[in-house]
This record gives C-alpha cells, sequence and structure tokens, in this order.
C-alpha cells in the first residue's frame, strides 16, 4: 500500500501520486502514459498531470491496482471527470 507520507516530490497535485518504493517497473507508464512519466534522476515514477477524463481516471485505477510494488496511491478524493 502507497505510503501519502512519502510521496514523490514531483507527482502533480491531485488525488493520485506514487511513493518512494517504486520499483521502475514501468507498468503504470504503460497502463496510463497520460499520467505517469519517469523522473530519470531518481529512476521511479511519479503522476505527472493527473487523470482529467473518466477513461483517463480508469487508466489510472488499472495502474494503481496493478502495481507489483503497490507503490500507487490515492488519497480518496477519486475525480470526477468533466464529461
Amino acid at each position: 500500500m502507497a505510503d501519502r507520507n512519502c510521496k514523490h516530490p514531483l507527482n502533480a497535485p491531485g488525488a493520485f501520486y506514487v511513493d518512494h518504493t517504486c520499483g521502475d517497473c514501468d507498468y503504470c507508464r504503460e497502463a496510463a502514459p497520460g499520467s505517469f512519466t519517469r523522473d530519470e534522476d531518481t529512476s521511479a515514477s511519479y503522476v505527472y498531470a493527473q487523470p482529467q477524463s473518466d477513461e483517463d481516471i480508469e487508466k489510472v485505477l488499472e495502474a494503481l491496482e496493478g502495481c507489483p510494488h503497490g507503490s500507487i496511491g490515492s488519497d480518496g478524493d477519486k475525480p470526477i471527470a468533466a464529461n
């Protein structure tokens, strides 16, 4: 389970985040490339853009559920797409 107290410093503000346990497996970047990218300095992923559409939210939730390290978390404020 991701630790909200150890978020990657480059995460975009919002509901979703990646914490310090990221193992750089690339799963989230493949599942939701519109929201996740890689920090070359730390060799870890982070949320560079919070999802805006329902489709993007579903992709990020897929990444969260499938993350093998449990490094993706949500502050519980599931975003609601603007339609």
